[in-house]
């Protein structure tokens, strides 16, 4: 099962009219919690909310997930050591009111963490390239605490020990 999340707050026509069409040439299953503007999808369900604790369930059997540049989706594949790709929302395309999930997925892509797609073009083959491989890994796998040289580093800093 893919899993595609796009947030709740804004639509994203583009990724999900991509994944419309895309979902015609796998034979995978596809969850897809997102909201559209004006494109109606003709092959997948959308679900613009998912309940928490269902969330949850498809974030952890998904085989990976597909998601928008958004903080929240992006720390809990690195915590859960899931495969995520990342599509940010554009200000030129009208998908956002400003460019902070491009210049967050830039810098996800310079630290190597998640895969990003920047197009739907680098997306349609990232997804061929991932599809071919038996088994797909994580990037980057973040601890869900900080490191005890942090807390340490940070007690000495603020005079807490």
């Amino acid at each position: 099962m893919i899993f595609v999340t796009t947030g709740t707050q804004e639509p994203f026509d583009r990724l999900v009219a991509f994944i419309d069409q895309w979902s015609q040439t796998i034979d995978e299953e596809l969850i897809v919690q997102a909201t559209v503007k004006e494109y109606q999808p003709k092959y997948i369900k959308l679900t613009p909310f998912i309940e928490p604790e269902d969330f949850n369930t498809y974030f952890s059997i998904a085989r990976f997930i597909i998601g928008h540049a958004g903080m929240g989706t992006i720390i809990s594949s690195l915590v859960a050591s899931k495969v995520l790709i990342v599509v940010p929302r554009l200000v030129a395309k009208g998908e956002h009111r400003n460019e902070h999930q491009l210049a967050t997925a830039r810098k996800m892509n310079e630290l190597n963490y998640v895969r990003v797609a920047f197009t739907i073009e680098e997306l349609s083959l990232l997804l061929n390239k991932l599809l071919t491989q038996e088994a797909i890994q994580p990037l980057c796998k973040l601890q869900p605490f900080a490191e005890n040289t942090l807390i340490s580093s940070l007690r000495t800093d603020l005079n807490l020990n």
